[in-house]
């Protein structure tokens, strides 16, 4: 997702640039209807002036090197440096700070290292079909990646019962949805995924990509945040409220009620200013 604010970036610096993405067959719809890009099967095919390695690990390094580009570049830090010609400085030394950086200013670096004017660093966008029509509703994440990165079940199914939306859980078909039975959950592909989430009026989840996911369609959304870094991680150019701590589990649903209806306030007042 937080390649997208980049790929931006550089189609507004070079219009009609023949441009493509290599992505993971399971990630594919992030980067669907995206005007102008390709989503590339073989690199090698595609024949690119210019490869860059935006991932990092051994595959993609071998991938890029595989690409036949004259120009490959990565950050300096990668491993087998010896495949890039192009090797990126440190994201802060690109964009002159001395703090963390967030992932979306850490890709878009890459793209002003490489010629592209450093501007502001747009959201990310996805595309998707017409949104689910209907009553409002709620979208809730309440899966992770880790024990660690999920608060618990029945806090997410006691915040449902509260909302004035109706609760749409999300997930995958490996997930268990049995705490929310009594609510709508849709075990979707990542299609129905991005269309639930353009509909919706607010998402509420842990730590995941769902949560990018809704930031991209500039959903208000409130995220709850573990052992991952929030500065690194956080929600990109949205309303959003993060609430953080190493202990999922030390997080009252109180909290959350708090900042679901900080939040909605706070869109219900710029909506009414716009």
């Amino acid at each position: 997702m937080l390649t997208t604010p980049a790929i931006q970036l550089l189609q507004a610096h070079q219009p009609g640039i023949a441009l493509g993405v290599v992505a993971e067959p399971a990630f594919r719809a992030i980067y669907e209807g995206v005007p102008g890009l390709e989503i590339v099967d073989d690199v090698r095919r595609f024949r690119p002036d210019l490869t860059i390695n935006l991932h990092g690990g051994t595959r993609s390094a071998l991938m890029t090197l595989k690409s036949g580009a004259r120009w490959r570049a990565g950050f300096a830090h990668y491993s087998l440096r010896w495949i890039y010609n192009l090797r990126i400085p440190r994201a802060q030394e690109i964009l002159g700070v001395d703090r963390v950086v967030h992932t979306a200013e850490h890709v878009a670096s890459a793209m002003f290292w490489l010629g592209v004017p450093p501007t502001e660093i747009p959201r990310a966008r996805l595309f998707s079909d017409p949104p689910v029509a209907g009553l409002p509703y709620a979208v809730i994440h309440p899966f992770a990646s880790a024990p660690e990165k999920q608060w618990p079940a029945e806090r997410f199914a006691e915040l449902a019962a509260a909302l004035d939306l109706e609760p749409v859980f999300i997930g995958t078909a490996a997930d268990d949805f049995t705490p929310f039975r009594q609510y709508r959950c849709v075990a979707g592909s990542l299609n129905e995924t991005k269309r639930l989430l353009a509909g919706a009026s607010l998402f509420v989840g842990n730590d995941s990509g769902p949560a990018h996911m809704a930031a991209a369609f500039g959903l208000p959304v409130v995220v709850l945040f573990g052992p991952s870094n929030e500065v690194v991680w956080a929600p990109w150019r949205t309303e959003a409220r993060v609430l953080k701590n190493n202990d999922l589990s030390a997080i009252p649903v109180t909290a959350v009620r708090e900042a679901v209806a900080d939040l909605r306030s706070a869109s219900v007042r710029q909506a009414g200013r716009g």
